[in-house]
């Protein structure tokens, strides 16, 4: 596990926490997002970086920025976050809101890579098999992988099926040797 990861998880929890309690999980996806694209900016990110630059004012500044997209609640929280000089963890917290947004939810988000790209019922069925799997609404991304032989990998959270030739030959190659 990454510093990041570690020293975000707290601000993401409980900036979920809020949002869940007040209906507000889209709005908070949408400031979260929009905060990390601000420091994302090059001169930007060199400000949260820069011990010489007021975390307060920065803070103050990407409220100002952020205007109408941006209510009290996610203010209180840039303030914490500049308080204790986080800032720059808005990326991983953004991150990490959606991974329990998404779990609220019961939503999966899955990337499966193979040879060529999947047709609409290839998609229909795989996306029908894997919410069956993992009792989540699934999202598909289908990225392609011409060195692929054959078949598919699927990424699914922290699962990845190996469904490619390459993988079937490797493990009865394994099977073989035991």
């Amino acid at each position: 596990m990454s510093d990041l990861t570690k020293f975000a998880r707290p601000y993401a929890k409980a900036a979920f926490e809020l949002a869940r309690d007040q209906a507000a999980m889209p709005r908070w996806s949408k400031m979260l997002s929009s905060a990390s694209r601000l420091l994302d900016e090059p001169a930007v990110d060199e400000l949260t970086r820069n011990p010489h630059v007021a975390q307060g004012e920065l803070a103050a500044m990407l409220m100002e920025v952020g205007g109408d997209t941006f209510d009290d609640g996610f203010g209180n929280l840039l303030k914490v976050l500049a308080e204790n000089r986080r800032l720059a963890l808005l990326p991983e917290i953004a991150e990490q809101y959606e991974h329990y947004r998404r779990e609220e939810e019961k939503r999966l988000s899955v990337r499966v890579v193979s040879a060529v790209a999947l047709k609409d019922d290839q998609r229909s069925r795989l996306e029908g098999a894997l919410a069956r799997r993992f009792d989540r609404e699934v999202s598909l991304q289908n990225d392609v992988d011409p060195d692929l032989i054959g078949g598919a990998i699927v990424y699914a959270g922290d699962t990845v099926i190996d469904g490619t030739v390459r993988g079937r030959l490797q493990k009865l190659a394994n099977t073989l040797t035991e």
